[in-house]
């Protein structure tokens, strides 16, 4: 009887491993869920000798472009000679006949995922804030990356780019609502009003915060899950951070289920965070309200689309039970934003 977490057969991803990067499987793998459902699907696995991770999409309702293997892959694969921590890619499988789903392995890399601000206050206030800087500095190298240097030139169009979030997170919604929600009309509809022309562009990854980066030692060892880079404008991965940092305070019952990290004493708050950001950057982060208010709306829409999976029974792991509850002060968060 298979002891595969689901959502993995171990011994099709050994097997095609083997065949493209030989002498990197020594044995039968075993595997455990890392993380599941709210995201891609993320597992360890080990022969005994090696230790790889391998992340595959989510079960069930999947949105076409919101879970794409190789974009992930590419990006991380890219950054490898850049000072943006990334682990080593090893292989890339877009035969959906392997598992049932694209699939890619990555050496594992060692480090803590902190999510709570209780993984995070024995460290200490001094540890905390240093962490807390660490992780804003790595977004300042991220987007200080020469995109076309690191054959990223064609991974994304930065002309128009929130323009096209606004309208692709709309599409999203739609794809993922399954009940009213009040207040999002209204919110969508002061996005559209007032979508700012937009600065440089640089990659973004999309979904940045402390618990999608590793930690070992109060250095970032590796930034993870890239599901939702591109190039575009960097104040939305800023903004996207600073909405999360907000998240425990706006749903203080549900909040929780994503992260409040940024709640441990000595924890940058948010006008530390822009100032830091802006001196490392050079950039004007004066205009953050507008990119606060789509951070919000799209927190609001991907909750969405979790609450919808979970409520379907396709979600893998526990802790969702709740998640929609959510979904309402994001709305209000992100009105208050657009202000």
């Amino acid at each position: 009887m298979s002891t595969d977490p689901q959502g993995l057969d171990t011994a099709a991803v050994a097997g095609w491993l083997a065949e493209q990067v030989p002498g990197s499987v020594a044995g039968p793998f075993e595997a455990s869920l890392i993380t599941g459902g709210k995201s891609n699907l993320t597992y360890l696995v080990t022969d005994g000798v090696h230790e790889y991770v391998v992340r595959r999409p989510p079960l069930g309702h999947v949105l076409a472009t919101a879970h794409d293997m190789a974009r992930e892959h590419r990006v991380m694969a890219a950054l490898t000679s850049t000072t943006v921590p990334v682990p080593r890619m090893v292989a890339l499988c877009e035969d959906v006949d392997v598992i049932g789903a694209p699939f890619y392995v990555m050496d594992k890399v060692e480090g803590t995922a902190y999510s709570r601000a209780s993984q995070l206050a024995p460290l200490g206030a001094g540890r905390t804030r240093l962490i807390s800087e660490r992780l804003v500095d790595a977004l300042v190298d991220l987007h200080a990356v020469d995109y076309r240097a690191v054959g990223l030139g064609e991974f994304g169009r930065p002309d128009g780019y929130l323009a096209r979030q606004v309208s692709r997170w709309k599409k999203q919604l739609v794809a993922s609502t399954s009940r009213d929600l009040p207040g999002m009309d209204e919110l969508v509809r002061r996005l559209d009003s007032a979508i700012p022309e937009g600065g440089e562009g640089t990659i973004v990854h999309g979904d940045y915060r402390l618990d999608n980066a590793l930690v070992q030692d109060d250095r970032i060892t590796a930034v993870l899950d890239w599901e939702m880079s591109t190039l575009g404008d960097p104040l939305t991965d800023v903004a996207l951070m600073l909405a999360y940092q907000a998240l425990a305070d706006i749903t203080p019952s549900s909040g929780a289920l994503v992260t409040d990290a940024s709640n441990a004493p000595g924890y940058l708050d948010r006008q530390a965070v822009l100032d830091r950001y802006a001196a490392g950057s050079g950039r004007d982060v004066s205009d953050i309200g507008w990119h606060v208010s789509l951070a919000f709306f799209k927190l609001a829409v991907i909750l969405e689309g979790i609450h919808f999976r979970h409520s379907q029974g396709q979600t893998v792991g526990a802790g969702f039970d709740g998640i929609g509850d959510a979904i309402g002060p994001l709305i209000e968060a992100g009105l208050a934003a657009s202000r």
